[in-house]
């Protein structure tokens, strides 16, 4: 007898979902059809569909078992929440995965890029798709596999901070990094130089790209994962978190129509985050966009990206030539790495152009004196740069488990009388911290600026004037941070040091 409620009672959890899936059905084939079971009641089966056209899947899978189908009709992001849950319960690292790892003969067969499964039966997959699903899960954005004398360490980068995950056998070393390096189509008989591939997975209807670097050392080759996970989709301007005052500059900045404007700060402060941004904001029908990227992390609609690929002669600086001969109204560079690039970018600035790159400084106003080390003139840099963003990334104190408390000293001589600290909880994970946001310092080129750096004053002098122009610098922002609760003392100057 069939049976449908649209008034559903809630859906069970995974666990006990998982009571009722018979031996030997996987949970692909139900999250291909689009249900699960939820009840049994005799010799019936209650089994929630997510819409009316699984119903006779339903009644089939419910025959198989031997029961009765009584089809209940529930949203379908409800029923995909609990398979997901039940691809948590069954993909997790488990110790006996580890313990069970075995080489496996043919590696050609271990090429599936479908990670959420529970039907692969290879250790090795088990063990590498487990890695990478937990980081995922836990929005891990690298994954570090480190070899050393007796075994591989293997660690997540989450909110910035490298942490512990696992440590493998010396055994595993060998056909996990095999197993990565044929997801990621590289040479796995090659042990002895750097490789770089890229690995693109599904967890379901989720897209997720990895970028995966090799390098050979002393105990065999180290593996770095950086994850780009396409469901959290890109930055706009308004997310980016900056303060008012710092967005409306910015978003007067973008809108001239050519000049330079660069983003300064270490590797991974988001800086072509923010670049993405800028271009979603800036790219329209009726201009022409075009980048250079090494890689490009993620397809733009409406912008033409170019991919820089030495090997094949496309360098920065060759690739911006054959770009401006290509009618460009904004040029992005993923990075001015040296004087050639420098030159024909600030070039394309001053012959009307917008141009969007970034530079590896500590604060904005040293990205003049980098410029002027690359062998750029100092005219030109005050003639073409309309400004600098430098942006740094810290942890933002957990909501849940957050509290004030008296301010250190440390602060105290900054003003800032009370702070906030996470005591850590299951939703942060125990370290008291959950997700970022971005400290941008604006240092916009004003005339009166720009007379400063054509004339070559001193560094020390430019940033005395900046502040007399108004500039807040990144400790000032990063205190005020603080003292707001977004984040917490210790990790305000972690991040931003202390003038």
């Amino acid at each position: 007898m069939n049976e449908q409620n649209v008034l559903a009672k809630k859906l069970p959890s995974a666990e006990q979902v998982m009571e009722l899936i018979p031996k030997g059905v996987s949970v692909d084939a139900l999250r291909e059809k689009g249900f699960i079971p939820i009840e049994i009641l005799g010799d019936k089966m209650v089994i929630a569909v997510s819409n009316a056209a699984s119903a006779l899947d339903a009644q089939i899978f419910a025959t198989g078992a031997g029961k009765t189908a009584v089809v209940v009709i529930h949203p379908e992001r409800e029923v995909a929440a609990v398979i997901r849950d039940l691809y948590d319960l069954k993909s997790g690292v488990a110790d006996e995965t580890l313990s069970a790892i075995e080489s496996v003969d043919d590696l050609s067969q271990l090429a599936r890029q479908e990670v959420m499964s529970d039907t692969v039966d290879a250790p090795v997959i088990k063990l590498v798709n487990g890695i990478l699903l937990e980081a995922i899960k836990e929005r891990a954005t690298d994954i570090h596999l480190e070899p050393f004398e007796d075994g591989i360490v293997v660690r997540y980068r989450i909110d910035g901070v490298l942490h512990n995950r696992y440590e493998l056998t010396k055994g595993h070393q060998s056909p996990v990094t095999s197993r990565i390096k044929v997801m990621a189509k590289m040479d796995i008989a090659e042990r002895f130089i750097p490789q770089d591939g890229r690995i693109g997975i599904s967890l379901g209807d989720r897209a997720v790209d990895i970028r995966v670097s090799s390098l050979p050392t002393q105990h065999g080759e180290r593996i770095v994962m950086r994850i780009l996970d396409k469901a959290r989709g890109l930055l706009t301007l308004e997310d980016l978190g900056m303060a008012g005052e710092e967005k409306a500059k910015l978003d007067a900045l973008i809108r001239n129509p050519h000049g330079m404007i660069l983003l300064t700060g270490p590797t991974g402060s988001g800086k072509s985050t923010s670049l993405y941004a800028i271009l979603q904001a800036l790219a329209r029908p009726e201009v022409n966009v075009i980048t250079v990227e090494d890689p490009i992390e993620y397809d733009l609609p409406g912008v033409g990206q170019v991919h820089v690929n030495e090997k094949a002669g496309v360098t920065f600086a060759s690739a911006l030539r054959s770009i401006l001969r290509q009618d460009p109204d904004i040029i992005m560079i993923g990075e001015m790495r040296d004087f050639e690039t420098a030159h024909i970018g600030i070039q394309s600035s001053l012959t009307g152009h917008l141009v969007l790159s970034t530079l590896h400084t500590n604060d904005s106003v040293s990205a003049v004196s980098r410029l002027v080390d690359m062998g750029i003139e100092p005219y030109l840099i005050a003639g073409s740069l309309l400004g600098v963003v430098a942006q740094r990334l810290v942890r933002r104190v957990c909501p849940k488990c957050g509290e004030a408390m008296e301010a250190p000293a440390a602060m105290k001589k900054y003003g800032v009388e009370r702070v906030y600290r996470g005591r850590g909880c299951a939703e942060c994970g125990g370290s008291g911290y959950r997700g970022r946001f971005g400290l941008y310092e604006q240092f916009d080129v004003s005339p009166e600026l720009a007379d400063a750096i054509s004339s070559g004053v001193p560094i020390s002098e430019l940033k005395a004037l900046a502040a007399q122009n108004g500039m807040r610098t990144l400790l000032q922002i990063g205190v005020e941070s603080v003292s707001s609760g977004k984040t917490t003392p210790e990790e305000m100057l972690r991040v931003v040091g202390e003038a």
